[in-house]
């Protein structure tokens, strides 16, 4: 009988201070955005380490008032193939998959809106990285493969997020066949929100990280709070969710009124990131 630990223990293990002390990331802050690079050659597979090192990338990035989005990406022609074979052994199960929660909880709860930029195949886990972001911008080259039901399991977080992206037909086909989708279905599915060259992905992805943070940082996380935070809810809950957030969280920025005095003087707002 194989002994299964607390996941306190994993969840309370030493964790990263610092953003360049990673080993399988390449994580970086440059102004208001941090650059969170998957970086495990060639496939980008995914292991309990990488696995925390990205919770607590996301963590350390979202306490720092400063920064307004996050983009991910990878370093690799692959996006992320999934996870490592080995990881799924009974000895290393437990371990795995709360490593696995961690940084999927920490994409999903994290203040900060998630750019994923995927130019390869996004495989398995790697689809669910990419299913997590709040955009995703792809090229040509990505494709994107939930195949764990050929290895006799089923993707746990893909089962839960995209019957909400794609609806539950579609997403019955992606988890129960586990054929790839290329990324010009992607798109149509509602799996990616731009599909551009590969000679264009570098300009499109810094036009719109110019455009998203070019606005006030607080107001951009209490839109991304107030959307998702209404999934799931009905109609009438959800626009109450909506409208507290509005007004008793708003509206106490100086950033909401700065805005409003900007648009009946006719100028640009001065943001003050508060």
């Amino acid at each position: 009988m194989v002994e299964t630990a607390n996941p306190e223990d994993y969840s309370t293990q030493s964790r990263k201070k610092r953003l360049e002390d990673c080993e399988y990331l390449k994580a970086r802050i440059d102004g208001s955005v941090a650059r969170i690079t998957l970086n495990r050659p060639e496939h980008n597979l995914l292991n309990e380490p990488m696995l925390r090192e990205l919770a607590d990338s996301i963590d350390i990035i979202g306490q720092k008032d400063e920064i307004k989005l996050i983009v991910l990406d990878s370093a690799c022609k692959i996006f992320c193939g999934g996870i490592e074979v080995g990881e799924y052994t009974s000895q290393r199960v437990f371990q795995m998959l709360d490593a696995f929660h961690s940084a999927f909880a920490g994409i999903l709860e994290t203040a900060k809106p998630v750019v994923c930029v995927v130019n390869g195949p996004a495989i398995g886990g790697g689809a669910e990285l990419a299913a997590f972001g709040d955009m995703v911008i792809a090229t040509p080259k990505a494709r994107f493969a939930q195949p764990e039901i050929s290895i006799g399991v089923f993707p746990p977080l893909a089962s839960t997020i995209l019957p909400y992206l794609v609806g539950p037909k579609k997403a019955l086909e992606l988890v129960l066949t586990g054929e790839p989708v290329t990324a010009e279905r992607a798109l149509e599915m509602g799996l990616v929100n731009r599909l551009v060259p590969e000679a264009e992905l570098g300009r499109t992805v810094d036009d719109l990280i110019a455009r998203i943070t070019g606005h006030s940082g607080p107001v951009l996380t209490m839109a991304k709070k107030a959307i998702l935070s209404g999934m799931g809810l009905s109609l009438k809950d959800g626009l109450k969710q909506s409208m507290n957030i509005f007004l008793n969280e708003l509206y106490r920025l100086e950033d909401s009124q700065e805005g409003l005095h900007a648009l009946v003087e006719k100028r640009k707002p001065n943001w003050k990131n508060r």
